[in-house]
């Protein structure tokens, strides 16, 4: 019977586990100093927001654990002897494995501000950042966000709900421009604006400030300006939490670097997560992706090789999603945040004239084949948009079929109508008509018929 210990009790390292133990008797131990249970990341926010409770956030039971024989061990691990399949914890204490899963997630980034360690400055990734923003932001009235990326926003949200007064720091010239298209970026810059945020476009912060305790009172931007903040929440993205494997005979770059396998360098140890730095991509991703998805599909594809079936990983599809406040985003392919005049895609886009809705779909010039897609405050199904990125579907095609995509109650308000004809106002030598809608049929150029 082998000894399979996994690092980390994050979505990557808990699926392992959990496929795992579906299908052998190994001795299975997962190790985390964060939290004794596994928990849900993605819905820290609403326990500070009072919607939850911490306790909802964990998908399993206490009992789960001891009744699926698989170890939790709640430690600090300070080495790993790769040599001798040695993990070294706290007081010297250690533990042998047979087989080893590192999936030590990642932590946020911070880039040596003076006055980055003042009381009051910290990032949002786990459970412990959660506890510290509580404490800090008790009583506070004036907080600052550095950082225009999805965590920035959230925390953007979560003091708002407080009723604490927010800055929000953004070094673009519109929120997420470097992820976003020019109009869906201006669409959510003003949605941002619209809830009070006091958003600062095209700022850097200098350095922070100590209030003479060694608690944080003011962010300096590299303009000069001084901005009060009791608080800051910086969230200029993450990075692989491998800081502590750096010195060792594993191979790393900015994470652990793994073959199409999750084999690492080493025998017996492989990689998953946050934490992974894949050697070669699968088509269509980058080299990082800290996505909880990606997470998830890693721990079963190590778990099917563990098991005897040596699987490659493969993601498929990409796809994302958030929420900006009000506005719900979902992003299926590979939509650039821009596309030159001259490249080999184009770009379909309708917005409403009103309200914060909008789609966007990229198609080859060459042969009209669907790429990707944006989309904003509406829900669509991601099987049928994954369906049609994988098997190339035309850009006519989809228009045609867009309401088999559409995932929003029966009641809300439908746009096929508008979308179809803002498409043949632009396509006028080629319109196409609304198929298989629950509106019925539609005539070339989006009139019932």
């Amino acid at each position: 019977m082998r000894h399979i210990v996994i690092l980390g009790n994050g979505i990557s390292g808990i699926t392992a586990a959990r496929e795992l133990r579906k299908h052998t008797d190994d001795q299975i131990t997962v190790v985390s100093d964060e939290t004794p249970h596994f928990f849900s990341r993605t819905a820290l926010m609403y326990v500070y927001m009072g919607h939850l409770e911490f306790q909802h956030t964990k998908p399993y039971e206490d009992w789960f654990w001891t009744k699926n024989r698989i170890d939790l061990l709640q430690v600090r691990v300070d080495t790993i002897d790769f040599s001798n399949k040695l993990i070294q914890y706290a007081g010297g204490q250690t533990l042998t494995y047979d087989v080893l899963i590192l999936a030590v997630g990642s932590q946020p980034n911070f880039f040596d501000w003076p006055g980055q360690q003042l009381q009051g400055v910290q990032g949002l990734y786990g459970k412990p950042d959660l506890d510290r923003m509580e404490a800090s932001t008790a009583g506070i009235r004036q907080a600052v966000v550095v950082g225009g990326g999805l965590i920035g926003i959230e925390l953007c949200e979560m003091l708002l709900s407080r009723g604490i007064r927010v800055t929000f720091l953004v070094r673009e010239k519109t929120f997420w421009s470097s992820v976003l298209p020019p109009e869906e970026s201006a669409m959510v810059t003003r949605h941002i604006r619209d809830h009070h945020v006091d958003l600062r476009i095209d700022t850097e912060m200098a350095e922070l400030r100590d209030n003479g305790a060694g608690r944080v009172d003011a962010v300096i931007t590299k303009t000069g300006e001084t901005i009060p903040a009791e608080f800051v929440g910086v969230a200029v993205g993450v990075s692989p939490n491998i800081g502590f494997l750096k010195e060792t005979p594993l191979d790393t770059d900015r994470g652990i670097l793994v073959n199409e396998y999750l084999e690492t360098n080493l025998p017996d140890v492989y990689a998953i997560g946050d934490c992974v730095q894949h050697r070669h991509p699968p088509a269509g991703r980058k080299p990082l992706e800290q996505i909880w998805y990606t997470g998830r599909i890693m721990g079963e594809t190590v778990a099917k090789t563990l098991l005897g079936t040596r699987t490659r990983y493969q993601p498929g599809v990409f796809f994302n999603s958030a929420k900006f406040f009000d506005i719900e985003y979902q992003t299926y392919g590979n939509v650039a945040n821009f596309l030159p005049d001259d490249g080999p895609e184009e770009s379909f886009y309708w917005q409403h004239a009103t309200e914060n809705v909008a789609i966007r779909i990229n198609y080859r010039v060459s042969d009209q084949a669907v790429t990707g897609m944006n989309v904003l405050g509406l829900r669509q199904r991601q099987d049928v948009w994954q369906q049609w990125i994988r098997e190339g579907k035309s850009i006519k095609h989809v228009i045609e079929h867009l309401p088999q995509a559409n995932f929003d109650p029966e009641f809300f308000r439908q746009f096929e109508v508008d979308i179809i004809t803002r498409y043949n106002s632009e396509n006028r030598d080629k319109p196409v008509a609304l198929l298989k809608g629950r509106k019925g049929l539609f005539n070339l150029f989006g009139n019932r018929r």
